[in-house]
């Protein structure tokens, strides 16, 4: 079993011994030490959080012990019980709150859950915070509040509406062109809060003809929770049977989107963020952002339309920082996640539906014909196992001077730039292995281009 410790937060599987899976000492610890931090920064001012989760089963005992938790340390919250990750950093806005927490392990299997920290913008937490919550949890250096001080917890279950009708008062977005449209379309919830948040915006959207595909949040999750095609079999197949006109994916805490075109295949994960890009573009000039390893599709549409693209690191607060660096009009990662500034900076499953279905209405073409018009780039992910003693630095070394003639970038790990393609090498941040990313405009062409790499790594680890 696991437990992982990020600057982001914590994460593992639910059970066994403290420190080495995610326990309820672990939860309380770590909770604690967040909200020691917060409160240290208001200097005896009243400290507010907000807090929701995912349907994962594990969810309402987590969801208890940081409540409670919170509450012993003197802070006011506000529990929006199920929730998506996109709605709590909304409702941390507007409820003027200090921070907050989101209990989902996002796309990870039913065994898992976490807590992913937010500070007062809604937005993830920096590194120095993450680093500073990590140090305090472990030397369980913080003071719970007497009883005269206890704080108090308010359940809200009201945020997912606001949230939708947030979307719906966006300036590029337009029930009206959507209702017009006539789309059926089939949803799959992932048995998550996607189960009853998509559906809703749908209806709000105009759309009645709504298919419900594991839409029950009972967190007992129907298949594997990350939005890849090899996962989604049975959605594909009631797009086909049901005649509808596209399906909408998303992971369980619904911040990654993905599409199903009319004939039961993928529109592509990568071409979610390329699609909504597009749109927005044609409405707004300027700058876009996505990670170094999401498709260059995003680059060329860009271009196409006078702007420039910026590429980040991976995760989505670096996404959001080279954002707001470069004051980008959208951005997002290849992973299905649009952040869309016009509304809040995080990854947003509902916003993307929003914009995405606007954009198909006022095309008036097929899934299938929209996806033609975009640049075609296929994707090899790959990792290559790490020995104990693997010296990280000196291996991308002679990576860089293998290709020395190519232009190389080195803000995360190593990429390297083919005129028709990419590499991409970074090491894992929860395992002992390097992530070999590839893409070309063929399959083929994106397999050669890894194994290039992956053969110099091999031959330097059996030197």
């Amino acid at each position: 079993m696991t437990l992982i410790k990020s600057i982001s937060g914590i994460r593992g599987t639910i059970g066994g011994f403290p420190g080495d899976n995610l326990t309820p000492l672990d939860v309380v610890k770590f909770t604690a030490a967040f909200a020691a931090i917060i409160k240290e920064d208001k200097f005896g001012q009243p400290v507010k959080f907000v807090v929701g989760r995912d349907a994962r089963i594990s969810g309402v005992m987590v969801e208890s012990l940081v409540t409670s938790t919170l509450s012993g340390m003197g802070i006011e919250v506000l529990n929006l019980g199920f929730s998506t990750t996109p709605t709590v950093e909304i409702a941390v806005i507007e409820s003027k709150a200090d921070a907050g927490i989101i209990l989902t392990a996002s796309h990870n299997p039913k065994q898992w859950n976490a807590l992913k920290l937010l500070n007062s913008l809604g937005e993830f937490i920096s590194d120095g915070i993450g680093k500073k919550v990590l140090e305090l949890a472990e030397k369980e250096d913080f003071i719970f509040a007497e009883v005269e001080e206890l704080g108090s917890i308010t359940d809200d279950e009201s945020y997912i509406d606001k949230h939708i009708k947030e979307v719906l008062d966006m300036e590029l977005v337009n029930a009206d062109a959507i209702k017009k449209a006539g789309f059926k379309v089939a949803v799959d919830g992932i048995n998550s809060t996607g189960g009853i948040a998509i559906p809703k915006l749908l209806k709000a959207l105009g759309v009645d003809d709504v298919v419900e595909v594991n839409c029950e949040p009972t967190g007992e999750f129907a298949h594997n929770p990350e939005p890849l095609a090899e996962n989604l079999t049975e959605i594909s197949k009631v797009v086909i049977e049901q005649h509808c006109d596209l399906g909408i994916v998303v992971d369980p805490d619904v911040d990654r989107l993905a599409f199903i075109m009319e004939n039961g295949v993928m529109f592509g994960e990568e071409y979610t963020l390329v699609a909504v890009a597009d749109y927005i573009l044609q409405h707004k000039k300027g700058n876009t952002v996505s990670n170094l390893s999401s498709t260059r599709a995003l680059k060329d549409i860009t271009e196409k339309h006078g702007g420039k693209y910026y590429a980040s690191a991976v995760g989505e607060v670096n996404v959001v920082a080279k954002m707001k660096e470069v004051d980008a009009v959208i951005g997002g990662e290849g992973n299905g996640g649009i952040i869309y500034p016009g509304l809040h900076l995080g990854r947003d499953a509902l916003v993307g539906v929003g914009l995405f279905l606007t954009y198909l209405a006022q095309k008036n073409m097929k899934m299938t014909t929209l996806r033609e018009t975009y640049p075609a780039y296929y994707i090899s992910k790959n990792k290559v196992q790490l020995p104990p003693d693997a010296n990280l630095q000196a291996m991308f070394e002679i990576v860089m001077q293998h290709f020395q003639e190519n232009e190389i970038l080195t803000i995360d790990g190593v990429k390297i730039e083919f005129d028709k393609g990419w590499v991409h090498i970074r090491s894992s941040n929860t395992e002992p292995i390097l992530r070999v990313y590839a893409e070309g405009q063929t399959p083929a062409m994106a397999e050669k281009y890894a194994s290039q790499v992956i053969e110099i790594l091999d031959s330097m680890m059996h030197f």
